[in-house]
């Protein structure tokens, strides 16, 4: 699980990393690209759900900085995060904010944070997680093919 990550700036912000996982309560693995499908999540992933407000999740790779400072070595899909994102302060954008991810998909903000469930890995590796304070949940409005280096834009 642990990864050795390189601290990054960027120009813009962007799509670190595309994650996806086939089961909950697991990391997930970073895979070349993805699928957004419009009011489901990313195809194939454990959390896509049609019924949920938390149809992706995403998570600042600054975040994941921060919380391996604290002697740590996890990266990109660790936190079960479907996106990893660079160069954006996630937790700052208002709950309804759209983002533009790529050409055409996006995502609306619906939930910052959440409760940390005992069943989550890192959690059971190191009793603590950076979901519950930095991650953020969103659902998709547009659909599409998602990939690291893609462009992020509010609108």
């Amino acid at each position: 699980m642990a990864k050795n990550i390189k601290k990054v700036t960027f120009d813009k912000p962007c799509i670190v990393s595309v994650c996806s996982s086939k089961n909950k309560g697991e990391s997930k693995v970073p895979v070349d690209r993805g699928e957004l499908i419009e009011n489901l999540g990313l195809k194939g992933d454990a959390h896509a759900n049609a019924d949920s407000t938390r149809q992706v999740s995403l998570l600042a790779i600054e975040s994941i900085e921060k919380f391996n400072a604290g002697g740590f070595s996890f990266g990109p899909g660790d936190f079960a995060e479907n996106f990893t994102t660079g160069g954006i302060d996630l937790v700052s954008l208002p709950i309804g904010t759209r983002l533009k991810i790529g050409s055409n998909a996006v995502v609306e903000i619906t939930q910052i944070g959440k409760k940390c469930h005992s069943d989550c890995a890192i959690f059971r590796q190191i009793g603590k997680c950076v979901m519950p304070r930095e991650g953020v949940f969103a659902r998709v409005i547009t659909g599409g093919s998602v990939k690291k280096g893609d462009l992020l834009e509010i609108i």
